[in-house]
């Protein structure tokens, strides 16, 4: 049986050799770090966050958390490792990011057939089967030699890193623990809480602050699921106070109310030592956030681990160039995973590895598999990547992609949400089995 290479070694490679692997097949990693890093990377290890520490939702009636429990019976490696690693996140699946991209990488170096290379890959290696998983940060050299390939003009939008505080610099006389609606205990968040003059100021300094210049002969484009801090301030004073500062269900213990509007803070590793600012993605520059993030509470003189910033993500317009099994057709036996194929988010693009893992070894062994059924958060997912669309754009795991479900005929009323989602989590459980034997 012949090897298959992967290249790239984040959450989606990294997933995808840990599949092939664990199903008998021999595989070659190939991993540019640590000869060199892009511009949003720091650590040499595997599956490295880059943005934030969280897995989202962990509850199965919502999409992602649907989807992370299929990962789990199909035997993913990222979320054994998520589990392994994991912070206090209120309804949320967060973890202390260097353990868990240590974890990963020990796993993955202790395989017996898999096999790790350090090197640069500029160009798409002639080996076949090979699996590009690079990510949204694909470099040039290897970007341009797919779209030689492809024929067509890759798409772009831009990306936000959220900042990271250090603990020791919080005011924590100014701050509360608490989760929202005590979902998750109360050492989930910190909570800095702002009254309405604070929160106005702060919004007019956001909308102020010098920000750090794109490129000048583009547009920029935004996914809609993470905006920078101060594109959503320049939507409308009242924009943050109904998206990441929501107060709702955050009851400050000194007052006995909701605040005005609250900036969320989420333990970064599991000592607690820094804290993630939950949503607060920026393009401002580095002064500018020292300066605008003290006008919040209990941050006047915070010091940060990391600042945030904002960066170009590449992927190819996947309903025109890829099948349903993730091959270019332009050029039959390279696979595309992960971000780079138009999939959003941290779990999905492992989901997306796990599942051109899993139909690669069964084709390996010579058997036929197909891709998970469409009533599957994966499948769903997947079938995301092959509906045509004159603007096709990245999508995290959603329902609105699930088949809907039979029509309720026995009433006129409309079927509640949580029993329709209910219906669909039970449904999707049902049909996992039928792809490659996942439980």
């Amino acid at each position: 049986m012949a090897s298959i290479t992967v290249v790239g070694g984040g959450l989606a490679g990294s997933e995808c050799a840990y599949q092939l692997a664990e199903r008998g097949v021999q595989v070659t990693l190939i991993e540019q770090k640590p000869v060199t890093r892009s511009p949003a990377h720091y650590m040499d290890g595997l599956a490295e966050l880059v943005c934030s520490n969280s897995l989202r939702a962990a509850d199965m009636h919502n999409a992602v958390g649907l989807i992370k429990e299929e990962m789990r019976r199909c035997g993913s490696l990222i979320m054994a490792c998520a589990e392994a690693t994991k912070v206090p996140a209120g309804g949320a699946l967060a973890v202390d990011r260097e353990l868990f991209s240590a974890e990963i990488t020990k796993r993955i170096d202790a395989h017996p057939r898999i096999e790790r290379v350090a090197r640069m890959v500029e160009a798409i290696p002639s080996e076949r089967p090979v699996v590009i998983a690079t990510g949204p940060m694909t470099g040039e050299a290897l970007t341009a030699d797919l779209i030689r390939v492809i024929g067509a003009e890759h798409l772009a939008y831009y990306d936000s890193i959220a900042p990271i505080v250090i603990a020791e610099s919080i005011d924590w006389d100014q701050v509360f623990s608490a989760s929202r609606y005590d979902k998750g205990g109360d050492d989930a968040y910190v909570n800095c809480p702002l009254d309405k003059a604070q929160y106005e100021a702060f919004v007019a300094a956001l909308v102020a602050a010098e920000k750090t210049e794109l490129n000048a002969v583009e547009k920029p484009r935004f996914f809609e699921g993470c905006l920078p801090i101060e594109v959503m301030a320049e939507r409308g004073p009242r924009t943050l106070a109904f998206g990441p500062m929501k107060p709702v269900g955050l009851t400050d213990p000194r007052t006995g109310r909701w605040p005005h509007a609250a900036v969320q803070l989420r333990r970064e590793d599991q000592e607690g030592t820094a804290y993630n600012m939950v949503g607060f993605q920026t393009r401002m520059t580095h002064a500018a956030q020292r300066a605008t993030f003290a006008l919040i509470p209990g941050l006047a003189n915070a010091r940060f681990e990391r600042f945030g910033s904002v960066h170009r993500n590449t992927f190819v317009n996947a309903p025109a160039v890829l099948d349903a099994s993730l091959q270019l057709r332009a050029l039959p036996g390279v696979f595309l995973a992960g971000q780079i194929t138009g999939v959003e988010g941290y779990v999905e693009s492992a989901a997306c590895g796990l599942c051109v893992g899993v139909m690669l070894a069964e084709r390996a062994h010579g058997r036929e598999c197909a891709p998970p059924a469409e009533t599957t958060a994966l499948g769903a997912l997947l079938s995301h990547l092959r509906k045509p669309a004159d603007d096709f754009q990245p999508s995290n795991v959603v329902f609105s992609m699930f088949p809907a479900l039979p029509p309720v005929v026995s009433t006129k009323k409309k079927q509640p949400r949580a029993e329709r989602r209910e219906q669909l989590v039970k449904r999707a459980l049902d049909d996992l089995p039928a792809f490659a034997g996942c439980r």
